[in-house]
Order: C-alpha cells, then sequence, then structure tokens
C-alpha cells in the first residue's frame, strides 16, 4: 500500500480521515506493508504505526511533522526508512526512490537497475541533505531565544561564546541551552553550524569566492573543521557543492 504526498493542510486533513488512518492501520495489522511518499507521512504516522520509530518526509515540513508527533524519530536527513514493513521516504522527486528500493525488494536489484536507466534516476542516492534549506524555527514566542538567535545570524564571523550570550540575556547557560531546544530543536552549537553552512551554501552557490574566502566570511578558522561541518550537514564537500550547484564552476570545469 502507497501513501502519496498529501496537502499541507495536515491537521484538518488527519481529521477528515479518520476511517481512513483506521482502515491503513487494520491492513499493516492483517500483513500488509505499507510505504509513504514525501508528506504522506504524516497520514501514516497518524496510525499510531509508526510511534517510537524512524521517518522521513520532506525536510520542509520537518518542524511542523516533530511538532505534531514528538514520538517519532523523524531523520531528516534520509531518504529512505524501512520499519518492519513500513517504508518512508523524503520530498520531491526522491519517491522515485523509494519506488525502486521497493521495486529491488519484491522482484531483484538487477530490474531496479534496468528501471534506474531507462527513467535515468540515480539508484545509489541515499540522502536528502543536499537539498534542505536551513529554516529558522522563530514562531516560537520564546523572547530570549529569538534575540540569541538574531545575534548568532549578525554575528557570524566572530567567535561567539554561549556562556556570554546567556549572560548578556540574563539567564544561565544551563536554562538557555534547554529553552534554545525546545524552541528551536537545535542546540545553540547546532543551530550557528547549521546557520554558517546555509550561508556558506549561498556564496558557493552564487559567488566566485574560493573556499577559503567562504570558510572566513562565515568565521571559520579551522579548515578541516569547516569541510567536517558543512559535509555532516549537506552531505558533500564545500568543493563538491560549489561544482554540484554554481554555474561559474560548471563552466571552469
Amino acid at each position: 500500500m502507497i501513501i502519496p504526498s498529501v496537502s499541507h493542510y495536515y491537521g484538518s486533513l488527519i481529521k477528515k480521515n479518520k476511517e481512513l488512518i483506521g482502515w491503513i492501520r487494520e491492513q499493516y495489522k492483517s500483513g500488509a506493508e505499507i510505504a509513504s511518499i514525501c508528506t504522506g507521512a504524516f497520514l501514516l504516522a497518524a496510525t499510531g504505526l509508526l510511534e517510537g520509530k524512524s521517518c522521513a518526509t520532506h525536510w520542509i515540513a520537518a518542524t511542523e511533522f516533530k511538532r505534531m508527533f514528538p514520538g517519532i524519530n523523524l531523520n531528516t536527513d534520509q531518504l529512505i526508512t524501512v520499519e518492519n514493513g513500513i517504508y518512508t521516504n523524503g520530498g520531491g522527486y526522491s519517491f522515485l526512490n523509494l519506488v525502486l528500493f521497493l521495486i529491488e525488494k519484491y522482484f531483484d536489484r538487477q530490474t531496479a537497475v534496468v528501471c534506474s536507466k531507462m527513467y535515468q534516476i540515480d539508484i545509489d542516492r541515499t540522502s536528502q541533505s543536499p537539498f534542505v534549506i536551513f529554516q529558522a524555527q522563530k514562531d516560537h514566542g520564546d523572547e530570549i531565544v529569538f534575540k540569541a538567535q538574531t545575534y548568532i545570524e549578525e554575528n557570524l564571523s566572530e567567535k561567539i561564546s554561549f556562556e556570554e550570550l546567556a549572560s548578556k540575556l540574563a539567564t544561565s547557560r544551563r536554562n538557555f541551552d534547554r529553552r534554545f531546544i525546545k524552541a528551536t530543536g537545535n542546540t545553540p552549537v547546532e543551530y550557528l553550524q547549521r546557520v554558517k553552512v546555509e550561508v556558506a551554501k549561498s556564496f558557493l552557490e552564487k559567488g566566485r569566492k574560493n573556499i577559503f574566502e567562504v570558510m572566513n566570511e562565515v568565521g571559520y578558522s579551522d579548515d578541516k573543521a569547516f569541510r567536517e561541518v558543512f559535509k555532516k550537514i549537506t552531505g558533500l564537500s564545500p568543493l563538491d557543492y560549489r561544482a554540484k550547484h554554481n554555474k561559474q564552476a560548471i563552466r571552469a570545469a
């Protein structure tokens, strides 16, 4: 059974489809395997079948998914997840990779490879990280966290001490970290890294700066640390990312 992508009105969609959600749950209990495409994961999650399990969906819906289903382990970088006969995938055209995965599972690898060649699909793609645009969560209503986010974004090239920042905002470091994670879903360090990488991605996509210039623009002095953080978040090295997304780099190649 394959659940397609759904509209972004997730709450009302779930309310209007209670009978369908119950039916999907019963089909699984009767032995059916279930796959969801993109935001179809919301409908699947509403069945309760993913509770305590891993799941993927479109990266743009990640914040809302985590809010609605905190008991599910959402893997925002994974293209496909597998959980005891339940399959989910990321967004957009990555559903094609899910289809290839299911073809290989139900038929064989050779058939899946032939299909990938016929339809020109990269069969080995496993992550949606290179496509993610980091979206800063700011509608949380926590004024202290909002001020911290603003400070981080305005001082990317500076060395930021979160101890000092917490003190400036008249709170303890422990309380600052707790509130920051609750509001944004990231630790302050993770948030800083993601903002830096998002800015670096923009430089690499559009500008003529070399890797070292970009690294300095976003406040990194350690080449190795910058490359490791960049690859951890995007799945690509800075050089590979620029080669993939920068027209000037492509022409030069």
